[in-house]
């Protein structure tokens, strides 16, 4: 299958349960593979990623509902705790912060080049997940969760939450998305 292909089927699955149509071990290897492969300035490698699975997963969303004290409808969190896993996505700080102070001249341009980074990781992983038949959503509950997060996971404090991606089997289609005039976002000059 080619890209645009795996971009029109890449979709926000809301709908999502435990069954996956792989093992969980090749979802894996897919996230660590992608995780390599995707490029970062200066070759930084400032992305981490978690991977909550089982009862890590049910753990985790439980935390981000309390964490939100109701304020999150409890069926919105239950339908990502239903899915197989989570990826979560951070950037290392200590890493930016030391190519800051090697390359001063591009010290401002850093975190923003680990957001970038951890751009085409989300959008890489999320089409490798779709391309194996795996439903995923892109979420945001940081940096509410952030404390709580780390302390799950016993992480360093360096680690800098950036997005959330529960994924599991598909147990509904999202509806079609509406065509656009795609004129009104890309210019073409000669």
């Amino acid at each position: 299958m080619n890209i645009t292909e795996i971009l029109k089927q890449r979709r926000s699955y809301y709908m999502l349960n435990k069954a996956l149509p792989v093992a969980e071990n090749e979802v894996v290897s897919l996230i660590e593979q992608i995780t390599e492969l995707v490029p970062d300035a200066f070759n930084m490698k400032s992305s981490r990623v978690v991977v909550a699975l089982g009862e890590k997963q049910n753990e985790l969303w439980d935390m981000i509902f309390n964490t939100f004290g109701g304020k999150v409808p409890r069926e919105k969190i239950d339908s990502f705790k239903a899915g197989a896993g989570t990826v979560l996505y951070f950037y290392d700080e200590a890493t930016v912060q030391g190519l800051q102070k090697k390359f001063p001249l591009y010290a401002d341009n850093f975190p923003l080049w680990a957001l970038q980074a951890s751009g085409m990781l989300q959008i890489n992983i999320w089409s490798g997940l779709r391309e194996m038949g795996i439903g995923a959503s892109l979420q945001h509950y940081n940096p509410v969760i952030d404390a709580e997060v780390h302390e799950m996971f016993n992480l360093p404090a360096t680690y800098r939450l950036i997005a959330q991606m529960p994924f599991g089997g598909i147990s509904a289609e999202p509806p079609e998305k509406p065509k656009e005039d795609i004129s009104q976002r890309v210019v073409v000059a000669k």
